[in-house]
């Protein structure tokens, strides 16, 4: 009997002092953090703060540098914690993306995301993959704090998911110039609340101004408009290759936001005649540029 107890004591010592080591080095084992951006809600609020409108194509998002400040803004907030990367969540007709995203998508340590984008330019799925990435991450202890840049109401499935798993969820959201742009229900659930103000957004958004040309200039005409699209559309194709062409042309007759926003400043600068409040030109523009587009496919 006492040569039981001895070997069952001597069995609990040894899980007591496997269970000390496990203990130890999970404690050695840094915290880590990850960053959820829903893009939707950050151009615009981010546009009507720093900008004065939530139209993409009126101001121009230094995506690269504001990054860095999210990540910094993280570094500072978690001090403790490695950073598993930020998560980059925005809207593409045909889930094609725009070069703007693909130039983020390439950034370090970033990972895009992209939703739907229907016809009144509004995002669809995006709050579902936010939910599938919070609940997968926290399932697998990948992460033990969530940083979420967004306002909607449906992401309050998205954070309960995630704290079921015991990750913390941490709302950041963007300074509004009048009331609010995140949904209280949100804000109830969420482990802290954080605002950004208009000073740390203010060196990574610039205005778009719309070139300046002398009054009671000739109006061209379409085929001159049109020319001028299809001239720029040879020079996109000489620049961004076949493989752009080929993700492009599923989305015809539409031009992602970037595309169509530098399609007109380029055209109004080689016509020298402002082509806003134009709609007939500015189909003839857009047919010029995508008839080019076909031949060449």
């Amino acid at each position: 009997m006492n040569d039981d107890l001895a070997a069952l004591q001597a069995r609990i010592d040894r899980t007591n002092e496997l269970l000390t080591r496990m203990l130890a080095e999970v404690a050695k084992t840094p915290s880590t953090h990850a960053i959820f951006v829903d893009a939707g809600y950050l151009y615009a609020a981010t546009g009507r703060l720093a900008a004065g409108t939530e139209d993409r194509r009126a101001f121009d998002l230094d995506a690269e540098g504001l990054i860095e400040a999210l990540i910094d803004k993280a570094r500072q907030i978690f001090a403790d914690s490695r950073l598993l990367r930020v998560y980059w969540y925005d809207g593409a007709r045909r889930r094609i993306h725009t070069a703007e995203q693909q130039a983020i998508a390439e950034l370090p340590d970033v990972k895009v995301r992209l939703g739907n984008l229907n016809a009144n330019n509004q995002q669809k799925g995006v709050d579902s993959l936010i939910r599938t990435d919070l609940e997968s991450l926290a399932r697998h202890r990948a992460i033990s704090d969530a940083a979420l840049l967004g306002g909607d109401e449906d992401l309050v499935s998205a954070v309960e998911a995630a704290q079921g798993y015991g990750a913390r969820v941490h709302l950041w959201g963007i300074e509004a110039p009048e009331g609010r742009n995140q949904a209280e229900p949100l804000l109830w659930e969420v482990d802290s609340q954080r605002t950004l103000d208009l000073e740390f957004f203010k060196p990574y958004v610039s205005r778009r101004t719309a070139p300046a040309y002398e009054a009671g200039a000739t109006r061209p005409t379409r085929e001159n408009v049109r020319f001028v699209g299809a001239q720029i559309a040879a020079k996109w194709l000489s620049a961004r290759g076949r493989e752009s062409l080929v993700e492009l042309l599923p989305g015809h007759p539409y031009l992602p936001g970037s595309v169509d926003q530098d399609l007109l400043v380029e055209a109004e600068g080689m016509l020298q005649y402002s082509l806003r409040g134009q709609a007939d030109l500015r189909r003839a523009l857009r047919d010029g540029f995508w008839e080019h587009l076909q031949t060449q496919y």
